[in-house]
């Protein structure tokens, strides 16, 4: 049981104060248990516009100011400033929220988990979609096994934009999808497969495709994932399709009334396979059933049970075993763009020389020859302490 620091709720700082700091602080404000929400941004510009609408709130243009006045901190800065801005607070005993990717690099991931558990606070990353109610149901209908054995998961999340200065496509739009994956799978990948490339951009890739393997063999028959993400396409879109033996269900996040599509199609081996003179499999068409998705938002969920989980001591759903292995697959998919072939997660932690921040991109050679041989620690903290952005 936490005791707050003033009153009966919880003092709340949210750093960064850019399109999606803006959010925590709307929703943190309405939120149950929160006290007061103070502002934490390096541009007073954006203190001043955020402040319009909570005139009341206390707001600093540094998180050093303001720790002695909050019981939590939510981390809404650009990737490459999480690891400082979360060990920051961490050490001032601070629970934290994180936005994701929860770090750079799996050891920053882990250096950020070891540091909450020594303190003993509580460390939550902001995978928002495993608090969607549309998600959820997408992970009951997989475990229950309704679609039957999941043959694949593919994912598409496209867009003209949004651009980011400090993260290639990769690390800004994959953590959403790998979340919703290992979420709706309850398992993380073994392995990692990426092809990227730059168009528009100059230094950071734009568009990629993603395959994540989740079972320990590598043949076409282990069960996989496909994820495309893109800055640069057309038309939105926020799919996943999740196609098994018996059913296969859509999630469409733009869709307004259908979320959730549950397709009672598939295809059947014909009863004599050895008649070359039909065709391979024969097609079951059936109904296609729209369950109810409670309108709850996601973001509000979220931050309410960072609030609860502060409250009562509780581990949150998104900790930092969570969040790790989601900076796990974006790492092995950055080195695997890099080398042209799949790359075990194992392989992370087996030599360090091949982690590496993301935010450096595809500029950088190995970390081996970058610094003599040094791990991706020192590359990740150096990363993070000469960025002074906050968006």
């Amino acid at each position: 049981m936490t005791h707050f620091s003033k009153g009966n709720g919880c003092n709340v700082a949210v750093v960064g104060c850019g399109y999606w700091g803006s959010k925590h602080a709307r929703v943190m404000h309405a939120a149950d248990g929160v006290e007061q929400v103070v502002l934490v941004d390096s541009r007073e510009d954006r203190l001043l516009n955020l402040g319009r609408s909570y005139k009341t709130a206390p707001w600093y243009t540094d998180l050093r100011s303001a720790l002695a006045h909050v019981d939590a901190v939510v981390v809404a800065t650009p990737p490459s400033t999480h690891v400082a801005i979360a060990l920051q607070a961490i050490e001032a005993g601070k629970h934290v929220l994180v936005e994701k990717p929860l770090a750079p690099t799996s050891d920053g991931a882990r250096r950020l988990d070891r540091a909450a558990a020594a303190a003993g606070v509580i460390l939550m990353v902001g995978h928002t979609f495993e608090y969607n109610p549309a998600v959820r149901k997408l992970r009951e209908l997989i475990q229950s096994e309704e679609l039957g054995e999941v043959y694949y998961i593919d994912s598409a999340r496209l867009n003209l934009g949004l651009y980011q200065n400090d993260v290639n496509v990769i690390l800004d739009l994959a953590p959403h999808d790998i979340s919703i994956i290992n979420h709706v799978l309850g398992r993380k990948p073994i392995a990692a497969q990426a092809w990227a490339s730059r168009h528009a951009h100059r230094r950071f890739e734009d568009v990629a495709y993603l395959r994540l393997f989740y079972d320990d063999f590598f043949d076409d028959r282990g069960l996989s994932a496909n994820i495309h993400v893109s800055w640069l396409d057309p038309c939105k879109v926020r799919r996943v399709t999740a196609v098994g033996s018996q059913k296969m269900a859509v999630y469409d996040d733009l869709a307004v009334d259908e979320r959730i599509r549950v397709l009672d199609k598939g295809v059947c081996l014909p009863p004599d396979g050895d008649n070359m003179t039909q065709p391979p499999l024969s097609y079951r068409y059936g109904d296609i059933v729209v369950p109810f998705i409670s309108p709850d938002e996601p973001l509000a969920v979220q931050n309410q049970h960072f609030i609860e989980c502060i409250a009562t001591g509780s581990r949150p759903l998104t900790d930092g075993a969570n969040g790790l292995a989601v900076v796990e697959a974006l790492e092995a998919a950055e080195l695997s763009r890099r080398l042209g072939r799949p790359v075990l997660l194992a392989e992370l932690s087996a030599d360090s020389r091949f982690t590496q921040p993301f935010s450096l991109g595809s500029r950088y050679v190995s970390a081996s020859r970058a610094s003599g041989g040094t791990g991706a620690a020192n590359g990740a903290a150096s990363a993070v302490r000469t960025s002074p952005e906050m968006s």
